[in-house]
């Protein structure tokens, strides 16, 4: 999902999933690094139109897809309360910005790609939830955790922190208000 300051010897994907075009979520000198000649890019059109070279698949909020041996979903991703100026949210729903379910050999996991708690959310169940905690362009780590109650999921994973913006406090903000288990990850050295 949305290679990003990957290490110089990051594993290799058959199937590289995109949220959306902003500079943190889609940068091809990260997909080059893990893309081979079979890989797929998934995402949609305003990123699978910038890729060439490789096998792109265009998919809007929705789309249902096959790739390789993976059922891929892709899900709504905007923003209802987090606005660059007045009116005008980072994430506009009209982009067709997704997140993804995605399904193998029947775990699934859900990446919410850059939003706020959206209606879109009731009813997703899934076995792992990814969930963007750094505030500012996205849910808050509070309102991951709040989110973490419309979503079904076994266990939740805070992402979108440490880099840009967000800190560790706000994955462990998750973690402490979420109803569900959550793994934080602990950070790579780069």
């Amino acid at each position: 999902f949305d290679p990003w300051k990957l290490a110089p010897d990051a594993p290799p994907a058959d199937i590289v999933l995109v949220t959306h075009d902003h500079h943190d979520h889609f940068d091809m000198d990260d997909i080059r690094k893990i893309a081979g000649p079979g890989t797929v890019i998934v995402g949609p059109k305003v990123v699978t139109d910038q890729v060439s070279g490789f096998e792109t698949l265009t998919v809007a909020p929705g789309d249902t897809v096959e790739v390789k041996s993976a059922k891929v979903t892709a899900v709504p991703a905007y923003n209802l309360t987090k606005f660059r100026s007045p009116g005008v949210p980072y994430h506009p729903k009209e982009a067709g910005y997704v997140g993804y379910i995605l399904d193998m050999d029947g775990r699934t996991i859900y990446h919410a790609g850059d939003t706020d708690e959206i209606p879109e959310m009731r009813g997703i169940e899934v076995n792992v939830a990814l969930l963007p905690v750094s505030g500012i362009y996205c849910m808050s780590g509070g309102e991951a955790a709040e989110a973490c109650t419309v979503i079904k999921a076994d266990v939740a994973i805070p992402m979108h922190y440490g880099f840009d913006i967000g800190s560790e406090d706000d994955a462990q903000r998750m973690r402490r208000l979420c109803k569900i288990p959550v793994q934080v990850a602990e950070k790579e050295e780069r």
